[in-house]
């Protein structure tokens, strides 16, 4: 009882710590017995994934239920950051890229794998998902399908009694409750998902692809350490490394071990309650970041493109470059309307240099071989720049208005966004 007290005095992020620590070294001396300890693993991300689709579904129609007219949500400056990172991830990833050339080893033999066409598909992948069934996309976990279906029930709402949306807004906290409770397991199931990637996958496979999980990484590195607090910076004209490192601490973390952007979802609503965030905007910014916020997977296309270019000898000029930057930035907000993400859309982008599809796919199969890491790195980035963006929106706005805000150091380690001092 007394270890159950002492233990729950100990922040969240200093018990995921510990799990992680506990579970790397079971893996390592005992990963016979270890591996049982895997479920703990399965149950965590299973029930995050079961409670994502229903959180989201009722959260933005809550949201939308009760924004009273005139209300400022924010929601434009959001999506201006959500798609001004996504293209910067793209043109980065160029430039690193062209400064660190790597090539890859392209096989016979690939898997069989259907990645879509053309950017038409794409779009239309994303319309069809946009009307699918509400009850097919709650099951499926199709997040397109639920956001467009909350927002219309929300809309079509608005209207009711007050009693309906009392009962709406009481549900969606309900389930947030629960997510709450479901996070308080994040140390066990951490654990359980090291001690997993360690015995199944070890990182022997990973050696002959070094030289390309090193540009894939460092690239999303100095995206998440260089550019995002300079995009931060140039909005609250604050040190941003207390909100960033924040950010990565308590949604990148559990975003590397899940490697599901849904299954992190509840995790980036409970920081955004954390850090003070109007629950109206953040509500609809974080489930709608986890499908158009995809800074890591236009870094993905962007650097296996390039990767399989040099391999074959392509030359690559400037304007073609910018032209992949861009159509990266687009692919990786569609790689939520495509079944394998990121990965599958790489033959589009190889399209443009003129890369037959059979030669693309075995990038996409080199993609596959690297993905315990490049999908970890790739969720953490996406998923903590959810959080931060629309923090970072957030505090602009108010600081517009005049409140005098502080992110320092002090603030962000007491889980508390501001001071708010009236000036």
């Amino acid at each position: 009882m007394k270890l159950l007290k002492m233990w729950n005095q100990i922040s969240l992020v200093k018990q995921i710590a510990i799990g992680l620590i506990v579970g790397i070294i079971l893996a390592v001396t005992i990963p016979e017995v270890a591996s049982s300890l895997t479920i703990f693993g399965t149950l965590f991300v299973s029930s995050l994934k079961a409670v994502a689709p229903i959180l989201v579904f009722f959260l933005v129609m809550a949201s939308i239920v009760q924004h009273k007219k005139g209300q400022q949500t924010n929601m434009k400056s959001i999506v201006v950051l959500y798609l001004l990172g996504t293209f910067l991830a793209g043109a980065i990833a160029v430039v690193i890229s062209f400064l660190f050339p790597v090539t890859i080893t392209l096989k016979e033999s690939t898997e069989e794998l259907t990645a879509p066409g053309n950017a038409v598909e794409v779009l239309k992948t994303l319309v069809l998902n946009m009307v699918d069934n509400p009850v097919n996309a709650l099951v499926q976990a199709n997040y397109i399908g639920i956001l467009t279906w909350a927002i219309i029930l929300g809309l079509a709402l608005k209207n009711a009694s007050d009693t309906t949306k009392t009962f709406i807004s009481n549900f969606s906290d309900a389930i947030a409750k629960m997510v709450g409770w479901i996070i308080k397991l994040a140390p066990l199931g951490i654990m359980g998902l090291v001690i997993g990637s360690i015995t199944e996958n070890g990182l022997e496979s990973l050696l002959d692809y070094i030289s390309l999980l090193g540009i894939l990484i460092g690239t999303m590195l100095v995206m998440a350490l260089i550019v995002n607090p300079l995009i931060v910076y140039i909005n609250v004209r604050q040190n941003p490394y207390p909100l960033v490192f924040k950010c990565l601490r308590e949604s990148g973390i559990t975003a590397f071990f899940t490697r599901s952007s849904a299954a992190n979802i509840p995790v980036n609503m409970e920081l955004c309650k954390k850090l003070g965030l109007d629950k109206e905007t953040y509500g609809i910014s974080i489930p709608l970041g986890a499908t158009i916020n995809m800074a890591g997977a236009a870094i993905t296309i962007t650097v296996l493109t390039l990767a399989a270019v040099n391999t074959l000898g392509i030359q690559v000029d400037i304007p073609t470059a910018i032209i992949l930057s861009v159509l990266a930035a687009v692919c990786a907000c569609g790689a939520s309307g495509v079944a394998g993400g990121s990965l599958l859309l790489i033959p589009l982008a190889c399209s443009l240099f003129g890369i037959p599809n059979d030669v693309a796919m075995q990038v996409v199969a080199v993609g596959f071989v690297i993905g315990v890491l490049q999908d970890s790195f790739e969720t953490g980035l996406n998923s903590s720049t959810d959080v931060l963006f629309t923090a970072t929106a957030d505090f602009r706005k108010r600081l517009k208005e005049g409140e005098q805000l502080s992110i320092n150091r002090q603030s962000m380690n007491e889980d508390v966004s501001e001071k708010v001092v009236n000036g």
